[in-house]
């Protein structure tokens, strides 16, 4: 019997470039043998409501095809399930296929992942309801994201360019209460970045030595800093060397709760809770193609 798999579109991931991608990889994955349930999400209620009913049916692997966004929605149906997660990158940060090393340019390369079935486990964190795989933001990058999605103008990534020069022109230090394993202090600071893997934002390597496969939070704090020095570390934190500067402290914890005034926190790029939240690691929760 040939093998099922579902293979769910965001038509919208990347101005289009989804439905492009299903275009090109839906062959690939039938030569290949499997028996591909070709599924299209229009908005994130219905994508949901297929990837759960995928899952209820059993099938071997959903394959998403969109960015983080989508990985993020599918997650949520999959965490502690035995249906694995493939992933054609068709997104703009697609930072879950940036720690498998999927190919992000060529679909076809992608199709071949999925059609090689190695599988492997990864830790997953939980807020409050909601997993995520990625980072989970409480601080100045929350807070452009907020902007950002609020502005009508300009489009695609000017919006964060110009949101971050917005909230930069505002940055000021909140005063947080953080609690890691039971152990509480209270800081200032401009970020908090409580990460599962390392990047987020396309590649922003703010939690440089998470690892998702350890049962633990890696937890990034920039303490109190001007504008200028802010301006200095961000092209460091593709590289992730931002955490040698003096004013960024580095945490390991199974369970982190945050508290702070005014911030929506952003988990895999989507907007999550307001603080306060408690975050905490949850070891081999999801399958992953790759």
């Amino acid at each position: 019997m040939a093998r099922e798999i579902a293979l769910l579109t965001n038509p919208t991931s990347g101005k289009g470039r989804g439905t492009r991608t299903t275009a090109i990889v839906l062959p690939r994955l039938k030569e290949a043998g499997f028996h591909v349930h070709n599924l299209v999400g229009h908005d994130a209620d219905e994508a949901r409501d297929l990837a759960r009913r995928s899952v209820a049916d059993g099938v071997e692997s959903l394959v998403v095809v969109g960015g983080d966004g989508m990985v993020h929605l599918a997650v949520q149906e999959l965490a502690g399930s035995e249906t694995a997660l493939g992933i054609i990158p068709a997104g703009t940060g697609n930072d879950v296929a940036r720690y498998l090393d999927i190919p992000r340019s060529d679909p076809q390369l992608a199709a071949d992942v999925v059609v090689g079935s190695r599988t492997r486990r990864i830790d997953l964190a939980r807020s409050g309801a909601q997993y995520y795989a990625t980072v989970l933001a409480s601080g100045f990058d929350s807070l452009v994201n907020e902007r950002a999605n609020a502005m009508r103008w300009p489009r695609g990534p000017r919006r964060y360019d110009l949101a971050t020069y917005l909230e930069l022109a505002r940055l000021k230090p909140r005063h947080y209460t953080i609690t890691l394993d039971g152990e509480r202090f209270e800081t200032d600071a401009v970020l908090v970045a409580v990460g599962n893997t390392a990047s987020y934002g396309g590649g922003m390597r703010v939690c440089p030595d998470a690892d998702p496969t350890d049962g633990l939070l890696d937890v990034v704090i920039e303490r109190p800093m001007s504008r200028l020095t802010m301006m200095r570390i961000k092209p460091s934190l593709y590289e992730g060397t931002h955490v040698n500067h003096p004013l960024v402290d580095q945490y390991r914890a199974r369970t982190v709760t945050i508290a702070a005034e005014g911030i929506t926190t952003y988990a895999d790029g989507e907007r999550a809770l307001p603080l306060p939240v408690t975050v905490e690691a949850v070891p081999g929760a999801l399958t992953l193609v790759g």
